[in-house]
């Protein structure tokens, strides 16, 4: 009988390396299911001895073709078309077979293919789907991985589907959101350079034409324009470059935790990213309780989706205090970023057993929370934008006419 060497996970996470004689793979997945284990690799011990000495054997990964490269954005419409399919009957691996072969569009084709390529060499879907880490996350990849060691495919499919819906949803909305902010930001841009480097200079040929004391509001105004037209040259690319230097300083990991502990510091900005980071927490980790991942193995899985670094390393710190027995909401507590009524209705959810119902509603509140922030900092942006833009406006007009009165009361008929 074949022997498969496997490297998996117990309830308690921890990790274990044996074997298990089987007759096939779909055997072994089913042995190491019976007895409380969640694989995370499977390899036939005849391609073991074939690897190298020094080295595990490397899955067999077949690359996707390099006209098509697929993106985070495919991983949605893939799990889409397979739960249809394996929801009317079909196995995992004809429907990826299907999908290969008759889907239209080039990228998602392309990771069909890919994926396919993985299945006919005999690893398991999750497996496939680790070779296309820039689509599918590690959250992802665990729920499918646990799903297969169980047969429940089917069930965590559509709530996969779910969730990553209600993400793409509230990045949607954040992006119409911003939308008009950013477009006022240009045309009031627009204005500024429309009068410094066309207006202005001939306003300023005509007040000189005309003689006279012009007055301080035109003066700095005239002034202020000058010095645009004579450094902007300077000036423009400056801050272009001060900005390329921030931006790739943020790039690096040093720079993203000193960024994101100051943003969490900053009283205006402060509620903004610890609601984002608790909604991308609470509806991973609801996800993953739902589909029978083990309450550290998820806690683990979840820091990761929260965006902000310190937010990150102070659930990490909380997640340290779970595996020595404290309760979830005791050890969330200590990280200074749930409020106590969420704390209290997650400690309620673990007296009870219902602990990802009570994540999952926390995740609603969370939602509509984080929709009425959305507005109100979209509306103090605009209204802060707008107002600019009409102090400029009407400073100027106020200028130009105070320049024209003065000028003309010079006259004497």
């Amino acid at each position: 009988m074949p022997e498969f060497l496997y490297t998996a996970r117990d309830a308690q996470g921890k990790t274990v390396r044996d074997t298990v004689g089987a007759a096939t793979r779909r055997e072994a997945l089913r042995l190491l299911a019976a007895r409380g284990l969640q694989p995370v690799n499977l390899t036939e011990r005849a391609t073991v001895k074939t690897a190298t000495a020094n080295r595990p054997a490397a899955p067999i990964v077949a690359p996707a073709p390099a006209k098509a490269n697929p993106r985070a954005d495919d991983l949605l419409p893939f799990l889409q078309s397979l739960s249809e399919l394996t929801s009317s009957g079909m196995s995992p691996g004809e429907a990826v077979r299907l999908l290969a072969n008759r889907i239209k569009d080039a990228r998602l084709r392309a990771l069909c293919g890919a994926i396919w390529a993985g299945l006919k060499e005999g690893l398991t879907l999750s497996q496939t789907m680790e070779s296309a880490s820039a689509v599918f996350d590690a959250q992802t990849i665990n729920l499918v991985r646990a799903a297969e060691a169980t047969g429940s495919l089917n069930e965590v499919l559509p709530r996969l589907i779910a969730h990553h819906t209600e993400r793409r949803e509230l990045k949607q909305k954040l992006l119409t959101a911003m939308a008009y902010p950013a477009a006022v930001t240009v045309m009031a841009f627009g204005v500024v350079l429309f009068f410094v480097f066309f207006l202005m200079p001939r306003l300023q040929g005509l007040l000189n034409s005309l003689g006279g004391k012009l007055p301080l509001s035109t003066q700095l105004l005239v002034t202020g324009s000058e010095m645009l037209v004579r450094y902007g040259v300077i000036i423009i690319p400056a801050f272009a470059l001060a900005a390329l230097l921030v931006w790739r300083w943020r790039k690096t990991e040093a720079g993203r935790v000193r960024l994101d502990a100051w943003l969490v510091g900053l009283p205006v900005v402060r509620g903004w990213v610890v609601d984002t980071g608790v909604l991308a927490f609470v509806q991973t980790l609801a996800v993953l309780l739902e589909n029978g991942i083990n309450t550290v193995e998820a806690l683990r899985l979840t820091e990761r989706t929260v965006p902000n670094r310190t937010m990150r390393a102070a659930l990490a710190s909380a997640t340290e205090r779970v595996i020595e027995g404290e309760s979830l909401s005791a050890a969330l507590g200590r990280t200074g970023f749930f409020p106590d009524l969420a704390l209290d209705r997650l400690a309620v959810g673990e007296n009870t057993g219902q602990l990802a119902p009570c994540l999952r509603d926390l995740a609603k509140h969370y939602a509509r929370r984080h929709a009425v922030r959305l507005q109100r900092m979209v509306g103090v942006v605009t209204q802060g934008v707008l107002a600019g833009v009409f102090v400029f406006v009407g400073f100027l007009a106020y200028a130009i006419v105070a320049a024209v009165l003065r000028v003309s009361s010079s006259f004497h008929f």
